[in-house]
């Protein structure tokens, strides 16, 4: 009884420092709250998120704006076509000491880092994507044969452009999957345009502070993780990710029908601990089957294709997902 007390407090605690540090983020970052939740969703499960959205929406601000507010020692790599990865993991360079010996000695990159902004991702080659491949999934990078590990936390937030869009190199399946939830980042409504519009012409801007550190996000990953998922959402996110896979027998036939691949068991751990943090983020202290459906589209389009036929009719993977969703929680809910 006692440990579920302190989880509780840790939790409402955990909540009341996110709300603060919500309110610093959108300071600078008007109008998304739902980018904002995601963003932060993807930190407190120690994950990396792919931003998606054209130029101009604010993506580097956001990417910039939390690596102040959540304390996090930040990088930047503006990625283009010339770009090796060296320039982002480092390399070794021979050096001569003063008695005439010589030895190599390694120079870290910017991805040495705890918030490594990966500015237009999809501008640079598949190589240097690759890149990144060992450092998202293992928190370390090797040069030479030796290892160098990442200083924790370590997490990756990437801008993308539309694909459609001139001069991009579309992101392979294995690197989208290692990213934890896809952001999409819209145009703002009126209001918030209007609001952006007078908040950043003026003589001064306003400024975010810090509200956490390093090892307090550290700590709310832990506490994430303690959270507990009632047996009903396990069942749910087992039975989502499942329906979403179209040789599964218990596909439903929308995803027979749009569907060329679906998504594989990264897409229920994922789901598990996005659910933790959608529902910290509202100020509860169990996740429930609303979560579920309002993290599936950014859990698992990135990790999905539709069928050459589905796109030639303009279906929408977004759309699909959700009603895949809905139909699972209800078909669990009437059981």
């Amino acid at each position: 009884m006692a440990g579920e007390t302190e989880l509780v407090s840790e939790i409402e605690g955990l909540s009341e420092k996110l709300a603060e540090a919500k309110a610093s983020i959108t300071k600078r970052f008007i109008g998304q709250p739902r980018v904002v939740d995601l963003t932060l969703s993807a930190l407190l499960c120690g994950g990396h998120g792919l931003l998606i959205g054209l130029p101009g929406l604010g993506k580097t601000r956001l990417v910039g704006t939390l690596s102040t507010v959540m304390g996090l020692n930040g990088a930047r790599i503006q990625f283009t076509p010339d770009l090796m990865p060296a320039d982002i993991l480092g390399s070794e360079v021979l050096e001569t000491a003063e008695d005439g010996s010589r030895a190599f000695r390694f120079i870290e990159g910017p991805i040495f880092c705890q918030l490594l902004m990966a500015d237009e991702i999809n501008r640079a080659s598949p190589r240097t994507q690759s890149a990144l491949l060992q450092a998202m999934q293992e928190k370390s990078v090797t040069i030479a044969g030796e290892a160098h590990p990442l200083t924790p936390p370590f997490h990756v937030l990437a801008t993308q452009n539309p694909i459609e869009q001139e001069g991009t190199y579309p992101l392979p399946e294995a690197q989208l999957d290692r990213f934890l939830v896809q952001i999409d980042v819209p145009y703002p409504d009126r209001k918030a345009e209007h609001d952006i519009m007078i908040a950043t012409t003026g003589l001064s801007e306003e400024d975010s502070h810090q509200v956490f550190t390093a090892e307090e996000l550290i700590a709310a990953q832990q506490t994430v993780r303690r959270m507990p998922v009632g047996e009903v959402v396990v069942d749910l996110i087992l039975d989502l990710v499942r329906a979403c896979r179209p040789n599964q027998p218990e596909a439903p036939q929308i995803v027979r029908e749009t569907v060329a691949w679906g998504p594989g068991p990264r897409a229920a751990q994922a789901l598990m601990l996005t659910v933790r943090a959608q529902a910290l983020l509202e100020g509860r202290l169990v996740p429930s089957a609303d979560d579920v459906i309002k993290m599936a589209g950014p859990v698992l389009k990135h990790r999905m294709a539709l069928s050459f036929a589905a796109r030639a009719r303009g279906e929408d993977l977004s759309a699909v997902i959700d009603q895949v969703a809905r139909e699972v929680v209800r078909v669990e809910a009437a059981a």
